[in-house]
């Protein structure tokens, strides 16, 4: 019902449009995609199949096939593109069959290629998808790649180098040998490297944003190439070893969260974005020797415990955009530019991840907590929008409708009550923007 909720206002208002106002009732087309439009129509179509709601599926397959242009001249982010737009396509691909899916997200994928063209071959944050160029983010440092995003390419480019017979995706995506070969503080992978030099730009270390996704792709990379890929598997589990070495910590409450590294400093704070390491954690976990995997498992409970405790402490019980650990504070905002919650998956996409492995009840009361806190504060006349701060109970709305939340928030929620075998864990990956990609059950090695 949230969903076609969702759905409906978006092609009543903006249909076409990347993202839909609620509160103003209109479209939003923002400058992250490049020119390329329909980020919603995309994001959603497998939920909506998922959902078995097929009449609003048919309308949005229709609106790819008719109307879904890729001739466009703007700058766009390549790894936004590739989680939400190749992601949703090649998902909506292996879920229905039908060709059209493919065809564009072969391609964009194309269009995709010219990034990489760097002396690194790593590719640059944002390329041109007309000419090809391609350039950095202005904040990051000395011109440097983002650990995030040029680490969330390879279980879509596999897919890229699968459907098309084409091996140049898959070698374009892969970082291993540069990462494998460049020295790593303590083990840890910053979160900035110079696209021209191969080297680490500043020593930043974060699970959170910048770092998020690229943790998640090792142990994904791994699990589907059913199991094959060891290196992936190595990276992840030095990377994680790292992770619980210096960043996990606990609060004087007992609470686990990890915390950030700022050259050997750590900053104690978590943010939303990092509160999917507790499902990736667990993911991980079944996978290790019985002792490890125990351990794991507790980690893995234990930080989304406290990312339940961000929620659960908040007057909307929604969480904010970060939290910290400090001064007496425990999993609370403390800085008002942090008080925000804009309709984030993270914390129900590992809830949803915990009930599958260990079954325990409180997930699923814990999502329907934020089904309720959902509808009560982010519900407008024509949409959900995100809120400005999670502590108060009369919020004001941001009046955004993001992509993700159809993609992502919605589709973990429906997951988190659906039986084990819907999208079941032994047959597909979910990528960075809960896009279900098969485990490849066959021997394909790009």
């Amino acid at each position: 019902q949230m969903m076609k909720f969702a759905w409906d206002n978006y092609r009543q208002y903006a249909l076409g449009k990347n993202e839909l106002r609620p509160l103003t009732k209109n479209g939003h087309i923002g400058n992250m995609f490049g020119g390329l439009r329909g980020a919603t129509v995309v994001d959603a179509l497998d939920t909506l199949y998922i959902m078995e709601l097929e009449e609003e599926f048919q309308e949005a397959k229709k609106w790819v096939e008719k109307s879904f242009d890729l001739n466009v001249n703007g700058e766009a982010s390549l790894f936004e593109v590739n989680i939400r737009y190749i992601g949703g396509l090649l998902a909506a691909y292996y879920l229905t069959g039908e060709e059209v899916f493919k065809s564009k997200a072969l391609e964009l994928g194309e269009k995709l290629l010219p990034a990489f063209n760097t002396p690194t071959g790593i590719p640059r944050s944002f390329f041109s998808l007309c000419s090809g160029m391609s350039w950095s983010w202005g904040w990051a440092s000395a011109g440097s790649s983002i650990l995030a995003e040029f680490g969330t390419l390879h279980l879509e480019f596999l897919h890229l180098s699968e459907l098309s017979g084409n091996p140049v995706f898959a070698e374009k995506a892969s970082t291993s040998q540069l990462l494998n070969r460049v020295e790593k503080p303590q083990g840890l992978y910053p979160n900035f490297l110079s696209p021209v030099t191969g080297n680490w730009v500043q020593h930043h270390v974060s699970i959170g944003g910048l770092g998020d996704s690229f943790y998640e792709y090792l142990i994904k990379s791994w699990l589907m190439s059913d199991k094959k890929d060891s290196e992936a598997k190595k990276m992840y589990d030095d990377a994680l070893e790292a992770i619980e070495k210096h960043l996990v910590k606990k609060s004087a409450g007992g609470l686990t969260y990890i915390a950030e590294w700022r050259g050997g400093i750590l900053d104690h704070k978590m943010g939303h974005l990092a509160c999917f390491s507790g499902g990736m954690i667990a993911l991980g976990a079944e996978h290790a020797g019985e002792e490890r995997k125990r351990h794991y498992v507790d980690l893995a409970a234990e930080i989304t415990n406290t990312c339940h405790e961000s929620y659960a402490r908040s007057d909307t019980k929604l969480g904010p955009e970060a939290f910290r650990f400090d001064a007496g504070t425990e999993a609370m905002a403390t800085r008002l530019s942090e008080r925000y919650y804009i309709l984030r998956p993270e914390v129900v996409e590992s809830y949803m991840y915990m009930w599958r492995l260990t079954h325990d009840p409180k997930y699923r009361q814990w999502g329907w907590e934020v089904v309720k806190a959902l509808e009560k504060h982010c519900r407008v006349e024509a949409g959900f929008s995100g809120i400005r701060d999670v502590y108060t109970t009369t919020p004001t709305h941001d009046n955004m409708q993001q992509s993700f939340f159809l993609a992502e928030t919605l589709k973990y929620l429906y997951l988190l009550f659906c039986e084990d075998d819907v999208l079941s864990l032994d047959d597909w990956v979910f990528n960075t923007e809960a896009h279900p990609l098969p485990v490849n059950h066959t021997n394909f090695k790009a």
